[in-house]
């Protein structure tokens, strides 16, 4: 216990400086006025002042996912933290560690509708996986370590401390404890060794086996791990949305991403393996459709996840192992590899040779030759111009699709996109949080000219900054998701789906003082993006012209079946 005496503000940021926080994305209010002050007398902990709070959040998010760190946010009271639920929802649908603090009114006021006041934690409650409403000055160093704690540890989350005025502004001697002990909150993190020997036994009589792996491969950096026992075994790997760059893309065990608009050759896996292992992932329904479809063939599921809710869930398994990815993974290689019996790829040919059959279904072709902008062509070359080495961040939609289907992800952490809840507006202020968490890297920012509207007003925040993002804006002048589903399932009525008073982008990222780049003609799009990534200290807005008609195929109608995929 210090004998210095420190305000409640004093104490937030010196929590931060103890938890080793770079970096804080916030916007201030009155009811954090006493927080901004203390941040301005120190160094070590750099405020990041956005346009927005919902930006902060999704700012504190892409930091997160590819730093695997903590993201920080700050945000006041009433609006201030209501305009923050749609990150916080955001994050907590993927499972993102995240600590955000909010100002709160002063305690008296507390329940009296005073200016600016929402119930924070009432509110948050159900996108959170646990916040906390700080009281007692006495009590915030602790709060805030418990905070780090559960964002962090087991499943992570995002996890909201709320801070009235009155408590940032008293007075109390400061001390942070080195560690946290919670009797309610004790994850498990070393699977059932009895299971793991199921598991075992399982893989090692597979003649159909297919590994499907999701975001908790990345969120338990598990990636090496995975690829060790994949190309040990000499399975086929499918990667969920969330999960690309956990298996190497470029591999020929990689079958592509599964799901709605997944490869062809990835769904027809899933539906016909007869051992199914199931890594970090929770087969929702963008991933498997219909569960009923799913059961029409009969397989072995083995699912390992840190989550036990999560397991049984939606699909019944056979052998549930409840652990840290990475742990169980490391058990079941060891096993494996002291094993009497050993992987027979010779048993697996039939099931490659099935497989293969499937691939030549070239299910991600589209027209190479066409007059207009084809919007995989230019994911395509994004691709070869960055040498698959940028961090690429998406909103939502089909240029979120194509970005998932045509950029070779070999690596885990360089995806960053809201996978769960589908938030319009993330790729801009997510790309920013990589940024500044990567400042040497490449960050290209994939999105299409409906979302990037929604969160447009960090540009200002990019030119503060001066965070040379490269923007891919696929045009094509429609809510282009939206667009496709009502040609498919609603009669070609394009209900509000078209977006008929659109910036001149180029003239828009000019007057934020950004470089903006208009390109119109297929034959164009390398060199554009060349020039691009040659401004290296700049941020570049390329407004690619593309084909109004183009659907991303595959896809699978809402209600069916991972066989029943929509293919042209």
């Amino acid at each position: 216990m210090s004998t210095e005496e420190l305000t409640g503000a004093e104490i937030t940021i010196r929590c931060l400086q103890e938890e080793g926080v770079k970096h804080i994305f916030g916007y201030p209010g009155g009811a954090v006025l006493f927080i901004y002050d203390a941040l301005f007398k120190q160094d070590k902990v750099k405020h990041i002042l956005v346009r927005h709070e919902q930006a902060a959040i999704h700012a504190a998010d892409g930091y997160a996912r590819s730093s695997n760190k903590p993201g920080v946010a700050l945000v006041t009271s009433g609006p201030g933290v209501t305009n923050a639920v749609t990150g916080i929802a955001t994050a907590y649908m993927d499972s993102i560690p995240m600590v955000i603090i909010s100002g709160q009114v002063p305690t008296h006021a507390i329940g009296l509708d005073a200016f600016q006041e929402v119930d924070a934690v009432g509110i948050t409650r159900p996108c959170v996986k646990h916040n906390f409403l700080v009281k007692d000055i006495t009590e915030l160093a602790a709060t805030i370590k418990k905070a780090f704690y559960i964002c962090s540890t087991g499943r992570p989350g995002p996890v909201l401390v709320d801070i009235p005025k009155d408590v940032s502004q008293e007075k109390t001697r400061f001390s942070y404890p080195a560690s946290v002990s919670m009797r309610s909150y004790n994850p498990s993190s070393k699977g059932n060794p009895g299971q793991i020997k199921k598991a075992m036994q399982l893989i090692l009589g597979a003649k159909r086996p297919m590994i499907y792996a999701g975001g908790g491969v990345i969120l338990s950096n598990a990636a090496t791990q995975l690829t060790h026992l994949v190309q040990m075994l000499n399975f086929p790997c499918t990667n969920t949305l969330m999960g690309l760059g956990g298996y190497p893309a470029t591999d020929k065990q990689f079958l592509g991403m599964l799901g709605m608009h997944g490869t062809y050759e990835a769904n027809m896996a899933m539906q016909h393996c007869d051992v199914l292992i199931a890594i970090g992932a929770r087969f929702d329904d963008r991933v498997i459709g219909n569960p009923k479809h799913f059961f029409n063939k009969e397989r072995k599921i083995i699912h390992i996840d840190i989550d036990p809710s999560s397991i049984s869930k939606r699909v019944k398994v056979d052998v549930p192992i409840v652990g840290s990815v990475s742990n169980v993974l490391d058990e079941l290689i060891k096993l494996l590899m002291d094993s009497k019996e050993k992987p027979k790829w010779e048993k697996l040919k039939p099931w490659w040779a099935q497989i293969d059959q499937w691939r030549k279904q070239d299910c991600l072709k589209y027209d190479r030759k066409s007059a207009i902008i084809k919007p995989q062509m230019v994911v395509e070359k994004l691709y070869k111009i960055t040498k698959g080495d940028a961090f690429v961040t998406s909103d939502v939609g089909q240029h979120q699709m194509w970005a998932a289907q045509f950029y070779k992800f070999d690596k885990p952490r360089r995806w960053i996109n809201s996978g769960g809840l589908g938030t319009m507006g993330f790729g801009l202020p997510a790309a920013m949080g990589v940024q500044f968490a990567n400042p040497k890297s490449k960050v290209a920012c994939v999105t299409g000219e409906a979302s990037i509207q929604m969160c447009i007003q960090e540009l200002s925040t990019c030119k503060q900054y001066n965070l040379p993002l490269k923007i891919i804006n696929l045009n094509n002048r429609y809510m282009g998701m939206v667009r496709q589903w009502q040609e498919f399932f609603h009669g070609n009525r394009y209900a509000e789906s078209y977006v008929d008073a659109l910036p001149d982008f180029v003239k828009l990222a000019e007057s934020y003082g950004h470089v903006g780049m208009k390109i119109e003609q297929p034959s164009d799009i390398e060199d554009a993006l060349k020039e691009a990534f040659k401004l290296k200290n700049r941020l570049v807005f390329m407004d690619f012209i593309t084909d109004q008609t183009e659907n991303v195929f595959p896809m699978i109608p809402g209600g069916k079946g991972l066989s029943e995929m929509i293919l042209v």
